[in-house]
């Protein structure tokens, strides 16, 4: 049985484009696989705590030599993973905040990417030591920007440092393919914000269709990075 995990970090409810259209999605891609289960993560209305010292070393530490003050600091983050862990499709819904991602979705990143769970160190390798640990899973990014031109070649695209981000870590949430929907021109509307939307509309309603895993259908190979299409 397929799992979709469903994360919105924009810190608006109501006003939120990128929780609209993630919700748009999830509704769409539901009418075509009702037999899914989705696992549902507001980060923005409820941001995970950032990453501490305690979390850090309970993580470092073999589980078996774990105390109970290190296990009660990892029940949140075991959660998270978890959730993260049981996934074949996330669907993230996340603003462009001053031209990176949320602090709520960077707490998520830092939670969930985790010794032994996401991924292990391998010494031997001394050019890639970091090896993941998860795979298979499908992406979809829904943003919302305030300005425009910011996708590969545009005039601000060496100020967007939510996407390359996104794509740097997406191996370690056991990404193999990747999606990105955006709507531009948020703060300045008018024909071009109204087109941006038309257009991330209809991007989202091919996506749920093109996306719908059958059953039993295997995973696709790692990729280690995002073409975002």
């Amino acid at each position: 049985m397929t799992t979709l995990l469903h994360i919105d970090a924009s810190a608006r409810q109501t006003r939120s484009h990128s929780r609209r259209l993630s919700r748009r999605f999830v509704e769409r891609w539901l009418a075509r696989c009702p037999s899914a289960v989705v696992l549902r993560r507001d980060i923005g209305a409820n941001p995970p705590p950032t990453l501490t010292e305690a979390v850090i070393a309970a993580a470092f530490t073999d589980p078996a030599e774990r105390t109970d003050a290190m296990r009660e600091a990892l029940r949140g983050p075991d959660e998270l993973v978890d959730e993260l862990v049981q996934a074949d499709l996330i669907v993230l819904g996340t603003p462009m905040y001053n031209y990176g991602m949320p602090a709520a979705l960077k707490a998520w990143i830092d939670l969930v990417i985790r010794v032994g769970r996401t991924f292990r160190f391998d010494l031997s390798n001394e050019h890639a030591p970091l090896i993941p640990l998860l795979s298979g899973k499908t992406l979809v990014v829904v943003s919302s920007r305030g300005e425009f031109g910011f996708q590969p070649g545009g005039e601000r695209a060496h100020l967007n440092h939510l996407d390359p981000h996104l794509a740097t870590i997406a191996r370690f949430l056991g990404v193999s393919d990747g999606f990105l929907v955006t709507i531009e021109y948020d703060e300045l509307k008018g024909e071009r914000f109204a087109t941006s939307v038309r257009e991330a509309e209809a991007r989202i309603e091919q996506l749920a269709a093109s996306l719908v895993m059958p059953a039993g259908a295997a995973p696709g190979p790692v990729s280690g990075s995002i073409d975002w299409r």
